[in-house]
């Protein structure tokens, strides 16, 4: 056994509390703001900035690609026919339960897993039971960077105003 342990008492309370010196934070540059509405850089599965010029060099005509988007939300990167940066993104949850919906290029279409919902695409819900098109980003190239900024206007795919505002 062990001898029991001395009885410490406690450190007199203090009013005072010491200033502390701590060196200026080292904080990121502040996003940038794509078409006025607050946007961010996108961001690789490492973190890194997206480049466009780097993207096409690695990702084909076509590719549907995650990065990380607005709020952080995995957002689909699109190669168009041209071999350039869609002008949109697509927020990957789905609408019905938030999973992760995968691209299924052999069907041309995004299927989620968790419950069957599918997407054309675009993004527009094609099937259910998600009750929404997935949500859309402004996809921006500055300086060969890609940012994402908000989509606040009518919805293409539907004529309806953005349900994710």
């Amino acid at each position: 056994m062990h001898p029991p342990l001395p009885h410490v008492p406690p450190a007199p309370l203090s009013t005072h509390t010491p200033a502390l010196t701590l060196p200026p934070p080292s904080l990121p540059p502040p996003s940038r703001v794509a078409g006025g509405g607050g946007g961010q850089t996108a961001k690789d599965a490492a973190g890194n900035d997206v480049k466009e010029s780097v993207w096409l060099k690695t990702h084909g005509v076509g590719a549907r690609e995650l990065t990380q988007g607005l709020k952080g939300d995995a957002t689909y990167l699109i190669v168009t026919e041209e071999n350039k940066i869609e002008k949109y993104g697509l927020n990957a949850v789905c609408t019905h339960l938030g999973c992760v919906v995968p691209w299924n290029k052999s069907e041309n279409k995004f299927m989620c897993p968790c419950h069957g919902s599918q997407y054309d695409a675009t993004g527009k819900k094609v099937r259910g039971p998600a009750p929404l098109s997935l949500a859309l980003a402004h996809a921006d190239v500055t300086e060969d960077v890609v940012f994402f900024s908000p989509w606040t206007e009518t919805d293409f795919r539907t004529g309806l105003q953005p349900w994710w505002k």
